[in-house]
């Protein structure tokens, strides 16, 4: 069953990314490389991707036409999605393990981040909704 592992964040979360130094940065990104080919040779990766920054953010509903309306993120929005993996795994407690593995990237000064990952099955079809 394939999962999805969400990194989500606050704005205030994204500013302090934002400090972080050269350094600690340059190690996360080791980590997440090293992590999404740990995952790979596990044979249990399927994607991942990071998000670009809150504020880069569009929300789009269809007009009366069905062209596109686009708002800015709202300031009432609470978290945002910073990235995700997909993973095809056999049962939610090794999706879980996976995801408590992510959530100890290193943050600052290499200290394991613990950033929340929601983990959700992926409906990969309509046949999977009982449809």
């Amino acid at each position: 069953m394939k999962y999805i592992l969400m990194m989500n964040g606050t704005k205030a979360n994204f500013a302090e990314y934002a400090k972080w130094s050269k350094k600690d940065m340059e190690t996360n990104v080791a980590f997440m490389r090293a992590f999404s080919k740990q995952l790979k040779d596990e044979g249990v990766y399927i994607a991942t991707e990071g998000l670009g920054w809150p504020d880069q953010a569009k929300l789009v509903r269809a007009g009366k036409d069905g062209a596109p309306i686009t708002d800015g993120v709202f300031p009432e929005s609470k978290e945002f999605l910073a990235g995700y993996w997909i993973v095809d795994v056999e049962t939610p407690e090794q999706a879980y393990q996976i995801a408590a593995r992510a959530s100890a990237a290193p943050g600052p000064g290499g200290a394991p981040g613990n950033m929340p990952i929601e983990v959700r099955p992926v409906l990969g079809s309509h046949s999977d909704l009982g449809l």
